[in-house]
């Protein structure tokens, strides 16, 4: 399963985000799904977007959820230092 989390450039994040966010998504998926057989992109692009390519409806679903939660936890996994 490939994932791929488009953030749009007109609103960029703190130095580091893009990989920070990206590592602890992964962490939370691999939780998730621990067959091992995904991989994680953040980038920017024109818009926000997530795509799944691979997956089960029911995974693009489950995978938008921890997305969501992931986002509006980030006060507790990234620091702009």
């Amino acid at each position: 399963m490939r994932i791929e989390v488009t953030i749009d450039k007109t609103k960029p994040l703190p130095n580091g985000a893009l990989e920070a966010l990206s590592g602890e998504l992964l962490k939370r998926i691999d939780r998730e799904f621990t067959d091992n057989s995904h991989s994680v992109h953040v980038r920017y692009a024109s818009t926000n977007n997530l795509s799944v390519m691979g997956g089960a409806k029911t995974d693009k679903d489950r995978i938008e959820e921890i997305l969501q939660e992931t986002w509006e936890s980030a006060d507790d996994w990234f620091s702009a230092d």
